[in-house]
């Protein structure tokens, strides 16, 4: 997350200071204390290492998913192109996300992480949790056949402190469910803001280029999702 009537005694005295020590700590296997809850672990719905070839993968002249060194790589090609992956065509609701994303050196106007509620029918509707190597950060939501809207900062990308700068990884977290979007970095939540546009819908990873260098580089590792209490 421890004569024979001596041995007998000096056993039972160090079986309860043992007991003692637990009740102090928090962690023994008694009783649980007058007023105190446990907190029982998330629910888990998919998680993956990508040890094994299971999200959606190709290439062409625009981009790259495919995999390598155990994890999943976007390579894009295309200045200002959006790239993303889906484990499976299921639609999901009040879920927690979490994946590691290696930057790999990309370029500093590359911006990677997370989706949900993408819309069946609609592939281009659907929520993204943005961060970049520059530490700025947008929650966004797309919709098919219309510009994007910042949901964050006054509808604009912003920078955080809780961010590491040209880290080589992050670790991205998203909270989508509940008419609620929350955003998390390394474990630290960096945003949260109200929407109930999709209320369900895909996941995905996804990587973007910047709007002159055509060299976006990043992989991701250890996905995973869980149900929000």
């Amino acid at each position: 997350m421890k004569s024979h009537n001596k041995i007998i005694l000096a056993v039972l005295v160090l079986a309860l200071a043992m007991l003692a020590c637990n009740a102090v700590g928090g962690s023994g296997a008694g009783e649980t204390p007058t007023g105190a809850t446990s907190t029982p672990s998330p629910t888990v719905i998919l998680s993956d290492d990508f040890s094994s070839t299971k999200w959606g993968h190709g290439t062409d002249e625009k981009s790259s998913v495919e995999y390598a060194n155990d994890a999943l790589q976007m390579i894009v090609y295309t200045p200002s192109y959006f790239v993303w992956s889906t484990p499976n065509d299921q639609d999901y609701s009040n879920i927690h996300l979490e994946v590691t994303a290696l930057t790999n050196g990309t370029d500093s106007t590359t911006v990677f992480g997370l989706m949900c509620n993408q819309q069946s029918g609609a592939d281009d509707s659907f929520y993204y949790f943005a961060i970049g190597p520059t530490a700025e950060y947008a929650i966004v939501k797309a919709t098919a056949g219309e510009n994007d809207v910042v949901l964050t900062n006054n509808g604009e990308w912003a920078a955080s402190d809780s961010i590491a700068t040209n880290a080589d990884s992050y670790r991205i977290g998203a909270d989508c469910g509940n008419g609620t979007l929350t955003l998390y970095v390394d474990g630290q939540k960096i945003d949260s803001v109200s929407d109930a546009s999709y209320v369900n819908g895909g996941v995905a990873l996804f990587t973007s280029s910047g709007q002159e260098v055509a060299s976006s580089n990043v992989s991701f590792d250890d996905f995973l999702m869980t149900e929000l209490p």
